[in-house]
Formats: structure tokens, C-alpha cells, sequence
């Protein structure tokens, strides 16, 4: 079997090159052309790069919140129903409940998820927002409507979970005018999915469960 240097000299002398200069052109074999350094375990780049890309801490997450409406006039409960596709009505205190049965519910969040949020000022008070980005376990990026109370829309808002047992059942949200923290501290009811119960049921029946 003809090696790479013998197939290259071949190539270069039905191209019309002299043996000298065929020759010279002719590079160092396969073997030899490899720096053994790229080989010889492994490379600097392998080993940099599970670090380079370790999570931030959250107290270095860098808000970008925004008032992306100011003039929208809306109400958080047909901002969230519009954005998460979550088909439920009535007031924000009410859909923790009307979700039982209809929806997926976690207690969790995940991203296209429904924040519900209860009792903040009295218990007939609530709010939704809807997930946009879960940042780490303990703190996710909401959109919503009307939480300074003028019908604003307002993307990108920081909430953080501050409840004891890291359980996302107390958190508190991210001040887009001031940019620093709120100082209080909302209940969370859960997270609504936008996927019916019967689809969760459904795809899980031949599921044994453990």
C-alpha cells in the first residue's frame, strides 16, 4: 500500500512537477504532521471550558427588566391567559383553584409556566405572571401586567425564592423602577402548565409508577 508521502509525489509527477520539486512540496507524514501535544491527553480547552461555564451566583445576575408597555391597559389575567396559552378566566386569586382538574399543576417553576401568586394584600387578592427563564433554582424571570397598578407591561422581572425550605412558596420580585429588591415577601400558590390533565394522563398510562 503506496503511503501518503508516495501518493502525493505520484499526484505531483502527473501534474507535470519535477522529482525536486515534487519533492519540496511534499509535507511531513501524516504521523509527524500531528502536534502529539493536540493527543497527549487532553487539550487545554477540555479542561478550561466545564469551569469557564459554571453558573454565576444569583447575587450576579444582572437584571434587564424592563417597562415594555406603558400604555397596553391590561390586567395581569389576560396578559398571562394571551402569553402562556393557560385558557382560564375570572379573577388572578381564583385560578390556583380552577386550574385543580384542568391543568397541569407544580409546585416547581418551569419556563411558559403560570406564577400564581395569593393574599398579598387581602385574601381576595392575586396575581399571575407568566415564566419566561428559569436563571437557577432559586430564581426565575417573569413577564407581566399591571403590577405597579397602571395596566403596564413589564418583561424580564427577576423573582426570587426566599422561603426557608427553598420550596418557591414565598419569593419576592424584583422593583423595575427602583432596581433593587422589593421589600415584601408574596405567597405562591404554584405554577399552572399549559397542558391539560387528560394529556398528562393519557401519555403516562403505560407508565408503571413506582
Amino acid at each position: 500500500m503506496l503511503d501518503t508521502r508516495a501518493l502525493l509525489m505520484a499526484a505531483a509527477a502527473a501534474a507535470g512537477f519535477a522529482a525536486s520539486d515534487a519533492n519540496a512540496l511534499t509535507p511531513l507524514s501524516l504521523d509527524l504532521a500531528i502536534d502529539p501535544s493536540v493527543i497527549d491527553g487532553p487539550a487545554e480547552h477540555a479542561t478550561m471550558a466545564p469551569r469557564a461555564f459554571e453558573r454565576a451566583p444569583d447575587e450576579a445576575y444582572e437584571p434587564t427588566a424592563r417597562i415594555a408597555n406603558g400604555a397596553a391597559r391590561l390586567q395581569c389575567v389576560p396578559f398571562a391567559r394571551q402569553e402562556s396559552g393557560v385558557a382560564i378566566y375570572g379573577d388572578a386569586h381564583t385560578w390556583w383553584e380552577q386550574a385543580r382538574g384542568r391543568f397541569e399543576q407544580t409546585r416547581s417553576p418551569e419556563e411558559g409556566a403560570v406564577l400564581v401568586l395569593r393574599g398579598y394584600a387581602d385574601a381576595n387578592r392575586g396575581h399571575v405572571a407568566l415564566v419566561r427563564e428559569r436563571v437557577s433554582p432559586r430564581l426565575i424571570v417573569v413577564d407581566h401586567a399591571n403590577w405597579l397598578n397602571n395596566g403596564e407591561i413589564t418583561r424580564d422581572v427577576p423573582v426570587r425564592d426566599v422561603s426557608e425550605a427553598g420550596d418557591w412558596s414565598q419569593v419576592q420580585v424584583w422593583n423595575v423602577v427602583g432596581r433593587h429588591w422589593g421589600g415584601r415577601v408574596y405567597n405562591v400558590q404554584g405554577f399552572i402548565l399549559n397542558q391539560p390533565v387528560e394529556t398528562v394522563q393519557h401519555a403516562s398510562a403505560d407508565v408503571p409508577l413506582g
